[in-house]
């Protein structure tokens, strides 16, 4: 199995469509402008993953895409698999090269080896595992962000209360009148 970048997109554009749709469909330009993926490219790779059965398109206004299966039912290795079609004469329908081609041939078992491996972690981690990971993540970021921000607001209120700390001195009077009163003791 090789992970190409439109793979790699492709697992992307997906996470980011589960931990968005809520049972609505999400729409391919919202989701090229949140993940930085050009349109057509994403266009390109929700095609090949409605025919494998992972999405499930909706016409018309309010439009967009669902998955077509739960996100615990979806694994990483069946995202890659369908928007990764080998192109590779070489390379077997996984992207394992094969033992009959001339590269194929000193190293076949390695990279088989290599391959069934990528492909079992792939299988083990589903869309929803990573939409979970992806709310830890977001949380640690707004819980770190808010600190950050209570830290900055508590350094400008402590510079104001050091600032008052200082004025007024001690003895010194701090009116009109109390200078008046002062002024008639000595």
């Amino acid at each position: 199995m090789r992970l190409t970048t439109r793979g790699k997109m492709a697992v992307t554009a997906i996470t980011d469509l589960a931990s968005r749709s809520h049972g609505h469909p999400v729409a391919l330009p919202s989701i090229s402008a949140r993940q930085g993926i050009s349109l057509s490219y994403l266009e390109d790779i929700f095609s090949a993953l409605r025919r494998a059965g992972l999405v499930r398109s909706i016409r018309g206004p309010g439009g967009g895409y669902t998955l077509a299966r739960p996100a615990s039912d979806v694994s990483i290795a069946d995202i890659v698999k369908a928007s990764d079609r080998v192109m590779n004469a070489e390379a077997d329908e996984n992207g394992n090269l094969r033992e009959d081609s001339p590269s194929g041939k000193m190293t076949a078992e390695l990279w088989t080896n290599f391959h069934s491996r990528v492909l079992d972690y792939l299988q083990s981690v589903t869309v929803a595992d990573l939409v979970a990971q992806q709310s830890v993540v977001q949380s640690a970021e707004r819980t770190r962000d808010s600190a950050t921000r209570l830290g900055s607001a508590v350094k400008r209120l402590k510079g104001r209360t050091s600032a008052r700390t200082q004025f007024p001195a001690q003895n010194v009077p701090n009116s009109v009148f109390a200078l008046a009163a002062v002024g008639l003791r000595s």
